[in-house]
């Protein structure tokens, strides 16, 4: 018998019908004498829809909250009458959604009247979408047979107050974790929590970012010492590359902690980048496995370097991002140019995905997403201002339609002429790479070209991600565990 944290994301509980599917994936764990805590995230849609019932109602469009209040109503409803057969259940949880929704309509009128939306209340607003699929998929699970129990994180999971983006509070969130989940486990019983949701100390809900289910499931298993995560999605796994850019992309049956990490940050879906970090220190494997395809096995990522010819694994791209670059011969020597601007640029809510600096000191460049580039910019030129007017510095420049495009594998490490091979084959399809940054981890190498060349670039180095991938296969070389 093994524990098991077991997520499932929006599209695994999207409809009546995949909610269905999670009771058989469930069932059938369970029946294997495992024990397992259920992570869900929103059903596909809602958050969408609630993040438009904040713009409606800080637009005080009182019609258009109130139409997809109903909407969320009828997804719901639709849900609890196909997979809940008992009339009193059918009733009871009819009940709960609708507590839920009154409490949404209630938010939206104070949004009205406010007329704003603070990061605080969209916390608020966005939080209905995992409180209502978690009492519908426990009902569900309930009339199976199955031994489930409701649980809201905002309970379990203490954070911090960066609304949006907030980040857990370790000691708290295990003291909650051990105090009130672990006793129902104990007792036989199935928890069914919502993801991505938790709470500051005082109680006050909390989100730990768009996708943070995959993270706060990441958390709960860490706390619960499982034996290992599974993250249940609609891809068979983690791929070789975006198969919407490569129809030739395969599913890795393994990857270390810090491939996916590199994966994840650079753009790849699978994953919250944020889901290895509780879970690699305590040595929790995690796998990616597809809920409408269960027969596969999916991806194993662990904490194991795998042996292997493979150099390349994978290659991804990060879109809508814009390059900004300071310049200068005064820059030359002085120190402080660059701690300052990555300053200015974290007080501007951009984190940096890129940097690159020439080595004679008269230029760096990072990047930042798209929506954030202009207020970057004008927070470094306002940091910056006494050496823009002394002509230390020439400029702050901008230069957007690129893309980051990032190789990753272990294996790059120590292997001579990785670098000299991937770019060699960057210059013969006569795609110009604007900067590049290798780390000292030597796992993945990024660089920047225009976005026109994204589909080639990626094609290109495919390849050599999938001649090394198949030289694994004929050599029958696996996971490591």
């Amino acid at each position: 018998m093994a524990r098991l944290t077991m997520k499932f994301g929006g599209t695994s509980v999207g409809s009546s019908e995949a909610i269905a599917q999670v009771v058989e994936i469930v069932r059938e764990h369970q029946s294997d004498g495992h024990e397992l805590a259920l992570i869900v995230s929103a059903m596909s849609g809602v958050t969408d829809m609630l993040l438009d019932s904040a713009t409606a109602a800080a637009a005080a469009d009182e019609d258009a909250c109130r139409a997809i209040n109903d909407a969320l109503r009828a997804k719901h409803a639709a849900a609890v009458d196909s997979l809940i057969s008992a009339e009193r259940a059918r009733v009871a949880i009819l009940a709960e959604v609708d507590g839920l929704l009154a409490a949404h309509i209630e938010l939206c009128e104070a949004v009205r009247i406010l007329g704003e939306v603070t990061p605080r209340i969209t916390d608020a607003l966005v939080s209905f979408g995992e409180r209502l699929s978690s009492r519908v998929i426990a009902a569900a699970m309930q009339d199976a047979g199955l031994p489930a129990k409701q649980f809201d994180s905002q309970r379990l999971i203490v954070t911090d107050n960066q609304f949006q983006n907030a980040d857990p509070l370790w000691q708290a969130t295990e003291e909650r974790i051990n105090n009130g989940l672990r006793p129902d486990l104990a007792a036989g019983l199935m928890p069914v929590i919502t993801g991505f949701i938790g709470a500051t100390p005082d109680g006050t809900i909390t989100t730990l970012g768009r996708g943070g289910s995959d993270f706060s499931a990441a958390i709960i298993a860490a706390c619960l010492e499982a034996d290992e995560l599974i993250i249940w999605t609609d891809v068979d796994g983690v791929m070789t590359a975006d198969p919407r850019l490569d129809q030739r992309a395969r599913v890795l049956p393994y990857v270390s902690y810090q491939e996916i990490g590199e994966l994840a940050f650079y753009g790849a879906k699978v994953l919250h980048p944020k889901t290895v970090q509780p879970i690699i220190s305590r040595g929790i494997p995690l796998r990616v496995r597809n809920t409408f395809n269960p027969g596969h096995s999916g991806t194993l990522i662990g904490e194991r370097t795998q042996a292997s010819a493979t150099v390349i694994k994978a290659v991804t791209g990060i879109r809508d991002v814009s390059m900004l670059t300071v310049s200068g011969r005064g820059m030359l020597g002085v120190p402080g140019i660059a701690g300052r601007t990555f300053l200015a640029t974290a007080k501007a809510g951009a984190s940096i995905l890129m940097i690159s600096q020439s080595s004679s000191e008269q230029s760096f460049c990072f990047t930042v997403i798209d929506p954030l580039a202009q207020s970057v910019k004008a927070a470094v030129e306002t940091e910056l201002q006494q050496e823009i007017q002394h002509q230390d510095i020439d400029s702050v420049d901008v230069l957007s339609d690129i893309v980051i495009i990032t190789v990753v594998g272990s294996g790059m490490r120590g292997t001579p002429g990785v670098a000299g091979r991937v770019f060699s084959l960057l210059g013969e399809r006569r795609i110009n790479v604007l900067a590049i940054a290798q780390g000292s981890s030597e796992c993945s190498i990024s660089f920047i070209v225009a976005e026109d060349d994204l589909e080639t670039a990626v094609a290109e180095l495919h390849s050599l991600a999938l001649e090394t991938v198949e030289n694994d296969r004929v050599n029958g070389v696996g996971s490591p565990y």
